[in-house]
């Protein structure tokens, strides 16, 4: 006995699925770096999310992902 889906999709539908979750990682991967880093993330967040589509406001996200990190001397 064989089952099948009873709407199968397409393998069009499928690649696009892919390539989305591909590009939205993309996007928002400023945000993840500065989140690993322990870098203040939030304000990365929001600069990425809300002008992240311009080419320069994911740079500019990218950038304050990758600065340095605040220092303190304990002891």
């Amino acid at each position: 006995m064989h089952v099948e889906p009873e709407n199968p999709s397409w393998t069009t539908t499928k690649v696009v699925a892919v390539v989305v979750a591909i590009l939205t990682a993309g996007y928002m991967l400023p945000w993840a770096i500065a989140a690993v880093r322990d870098v203040p993330h939030w304000s990365v967040f929001w600069v990425n999310l809300l002008l992240g589509w311009t080419i320069v406001g994911w740079i500019v996200a990218l950038v304050m992902s990758l600065r340095a990190q605040r220092q303190v001397i304990v002891g």
